[in-house]
């Protein structure tokens, strides 16, 4: 979707939408192994990297905490804990491909960042949804990476589908499956 200020039709809606996305966590067993990977194989660079102290439910937690900036200035955040239990306990589970952080990339960049992967020898899934290109890659923590790259005709796809999601939605909660891909895309 573009950064173009949207009308939502829902009385609900907040009157200032959050502006970006601030940042994600996960947890990470080993920040040398993350930092290598996010920052010398993808190009994404570390710019924080806080050492903390922190009292959660009655215990202190003491963790570090790597930031990985996005060009917009959001972030990829990885927190790993000096205690091994702690660790143990906080650690993300392996998802499957439907759970993802999706980042999006210009034609250039797609094609940079599947040489480089390639180069790593890190094993890429390559996906053409209609509505965008996409390159998965799994990092070193399990969490799964999407890459897109937008249709040409972006603007159009995402015009109609703001235009249509309230009754698609309605339509899948009545139990209807057919696709609307193909319309959306054209």
């Amino acid at each position: 979707m573009s950064n173009q200020c949207v009308e939502v039709p829902n009385q609900k809606a907040m009157a200032h939408l959050p502006t970006r996305l601030h940042h994600h966590a996960y947890v990470t067993d080993d920040q040398e192994a993350t930092r290598h990977f996010y920052e010398d194989i993808l190009g994404i660079p570390l710019v924080a990297l806080w050492i903390e102290n922190e009292e959660f439910q009655g215990t202190t937690v003491v963790f570090s905490h790597a930031f990985y900036e996005i060009a917009d200035g959001s972030a990829l955040a990885f927190f790993n804990f000096a205690d091994a239990a702690q660790q143990a306990m906080f650690a993300a589970k392996q998802q499957l491909l439907f759970v993802h952080v999706a980042l999006h990339v210009s034609s250039e960049a797609a094609v940079l960042l599947r040489q480089r992967l390639e180069a790593a020898d890190i094993k890429i899934q390559k996906l053409e949804h209609g509505y965008c290109r996409s390159l998965y890659v799994t990092d070193p923590n399990g969490l799964i990476l999407e890459f897109t790259e937008d249709a040409q005709n972006v603007d159009q796809i995402n015009s109609r589908q703001r235009a249509s999601a309230h009754a698609s939605l309605k339509r899948w909660l009545a139990g209807e499956r057919k696709s609307n891909k193909d319309e959306a895309i054209k």
